[in-house]
């Protein structure tokens, strides 16, 4: 058994893992997209090609459907995968509208060859319940295991988001099974909407993320109070807030903490007349698919819809869909005198509908972009960061913007795992792992992870994955 790594070891983008069961049979784990400085010196085409070797790769895992875990799927078909896609049942309800948009914005618009992506990944994926066995075929070889089979567990970090045990065993011999876990992305404890994770049994081997491997959140009631407290101040001169955000998971909790937010300044006529604007198709049809899937849903959000309030469907609330109308409420939003919250995507300013919002109103004194997630290196959205708190510039579609508007970060809100969830998930494991492998985070994060592994067990062998 072995584990090479295609993507997520010099970053937190294009997450995928190849587990060598045997010289005959390999199963992947995600198949990501790079994205901002992983991307730099390297074509398009570079970025996407399926460089290694399919011949032996018999299923794809799919932990989440976030772009940097599953944007290569279409690649991979093209490679000539034809393997069963395995995914949790509301990640597979997921994944195609996922795959859709990427296809749309980074492949082709022509409708006839989406159908047919689309059609052959449906073909493909392989809804499988939560704690769930599920066998994944394994070829005969001389060495190696010869049986393997997984099992999807709540993660906590987006709808149908998971980690993944895979039990390894060989019963023509004595050798004892081993288990290797891939993280995947793990949630935030405490977070809106979804059920924290819970630590597996055991894990021989640990392949785990630490994009906040080096940090730790602020707590719910200060992230909320956060939120509330920077949307007043931004909102007093009957200026925009524009929240830059993924439109699946972080779109939803914010919709879930604004309503909360709304609910209890029931006497507070801005909290009552503001517009909340989601100006993301792709972010309505997962907020569809949320409530579609309110079975997976923590305690807490269950108990707000007993109250017959709807957190991610309230009056205030206005989703727009055609890009004539997203155009029009950039102008209708820059000529009237009322303040407004709007969230688009995409979360790291990358592209999609926050390119045309950031470009008219960063100049803008009266605006302010507020930050709730991760800013990866060499994206649009880390470079207002860094420098728009000083009054400097940015570069969007290759034209420089003066940045005026006020720039604010809420660290809290993000649907990773800090430190100490991290540190919290392996310590929960009742079977400790003798190996553990870090990815999935700038280098400092994955350093400061590890040392903090060592410590807490100083007979694993802790490594820093490496491509």
């Amino acid at each position: 058994m072995q584990i090479i790594h295609h993507g997520a070891v010099n970053g937190v983008t294009g997450s995928c893992h190849q587990l060598d069961i045997n010289k005959q049979s390999s199963i992947l784990i995600d198949c990501g997209l790079f994205q901002g400085a992983e991307t730099a010196g390297k074509t398009t085409a570079d970025q996407l090609r399926i460089e290694f070797d399919l011949s032996h790769i018999t299923a794809l895992i799919v932990t989440h459907c976030h772009i940097d875990h599953v944007g290569r799927i279409p690649y991979l078909l093209a490679a000539g995968f034809n393997g069963p896609i395995y995914a949790t049942k509301a990640t597979a309800a997921l994944l195609p509208l996922v795959i859709e948009d990427a296809l749309k914005v980074g492949v082709t618009r022509n409708q006839r060859l989406i159908r047919l992506y689309l059609k052959r990944l449906q073909q493909l994926i392989k809804p499988v319940d939560y704690e769930q066995w599920f066998s994944l075929e394994v070829n005969n070889c001389d060495s190696g295991f010869q049986q393997a089979k997984a099992r999807f567990n709540v993660a906590g970090h987006i709808l149908g988001s998971a980690y993944v045990e895979i039990e390894l065993s060989d019963t023509r011999t004595k050798k004892d099974s081993h288990t290797v876990v891939f993280s995947g992305d793990l949630g935030a404890s405490n977070t809106p909407l979804l059920p924290s994770p819970k630590s597996p049994y055991r894990a021989d081997t640990l392949v785990i993320e630490s994009t906040y491997g080096d940090k730790n959140h602020h707590n719910r009631e200060h992230r909320s109070d956060s939120l509330r407290q920077v949307i007043e101040r931004s909102v007093i001169d009957n200026g925009i807030v524009l929240i830059p955000a993924f439109s699946v998971g972080r779109t939803q909790e914010l919709l879930y903490e604004l309503e909360q937010i709304i609910f209890s300044q029931q006497h507070n006529d801005m909290w009552q007349s503001i517009e909340i604007i989601i100006d993301s198709p792709m972010a309505a049809n997962f907020t569809e698919q949320y409530i579609k899937y309110k079975d997976l849903w923590d305690t807490e959000a269950k108990a707000v819809l007993a109250q017959q309030r709807h957190p991610l469907d309230f009056s205030q609330l206005y989703t727009i869909d055609s890009h004539q109308d997203h155009l029009a409420v950039i102008n209708y939003l820059a000529s009237r005198q009322k303040p407004a919250v709007v969230i688009a995507a995409s979360g790291m300013c990358t592209g999609g509908r926050i390119v045309n919002y950031l470009q008219r109103f960063l100049p803008e004194p009266t605006a302010d972009i507020l930050f709730v997630g991760y800013q990866a290196k060499g994206t649009t959205g880390r470079d207002i960061q860094e420098y728009g708190p000083t009054g400097g510039y940015v570069y969007i579609e290759g034209e420089k913007i003066d940045i005026k508007a006020g720039i604010h970060t809420i660290s809290g809100y993000s649907a990773h795992a800090d430190q100490q969830d991290l540190i919290n998930f392996v310590k929960g494991i009742e079977h400790k792992p003798k190996h553990i492998r870090i990815v999935h985070g700038d280098t400092e994060a994955k350093q400061a992870l590890a040392d903090q592994f060592r410590q807490l067990l100083p007979n694993t062998e802790i490594v820093i994955g490496t491509s």
